[in-house]
């Protein structure tokens, strides 16, 4: 069940999305509350689980060579011991930097950074060296980063609200 936010709330959360390293009076300023009463309304949405953290966007290529490899998963079997080994042991590999679990004829999708497909493929090997369930895979190299880390279109996903 979704929370039951208010314009104010879904202004932070937006202007947060797309602005993580803003100020708090910069914040409160922008959503027309004094610097206590929108401080209070970030800790609860902290506190509420709907904020998860606060990142940076890496410029990565500018820091090291590496290739971005998502990856899409199907396990031999689909019990809930399965999905739960695989999951395991896919939080212990620092190289995949999100999974999600799919539907639509694959369990799960990876995101994978890696300093090379040489690096990748040894990723992959050990995972099936693991025997951690791993059916068949298979491998999409990015070549280009067309759009990535935007924000969630808060317009779209809640009609009728006014930001």
């Amino acid at each position: 069940m979704p929370t039951a936010l208010d314009d104010r709330d879904i202004r932070i959360l937006q202007i947060l999305s797309e602005e993580g390293r803003i100020s708090k009076s910069d914040l409160a300023r922008r959503v027309n509350l004094s610097a206590t009463p929108c401080w209070e309304r970030l800790k609860r949405l902290e506190q509420q689980g709907l904020i998860r953290g606060y990142r940076a966007e890496i410029a990565l290529a500018k820091i090291a060579p590496h290739v971005t490899i998502f990856v899409v998963a199907e396990l031999e079997s689909h019990r809930t011991a399965d999905f739960q080994q695989f999951e395991r042991a896919v939080s212990l590999r620092e190289e995949i930097v999100s999974c999600w679990a799919i539907g639509g004829g694959f369990d799960y999708l990876l995101q994978i950074i890696t300093s090379d497909i040489n690096a990748y493929q040894r990723l992959i090997d050990a995972l099936l060296a693991a025997h951690v369930g791993l059916k068949r895979y298979f491998t999409y190299i990015v070549t280009k980063d067309v759009k990535s880390g935007g924000a969630p279109p808060f317009d779209q996903l809640l009609p009728g609200q006014e930001n």
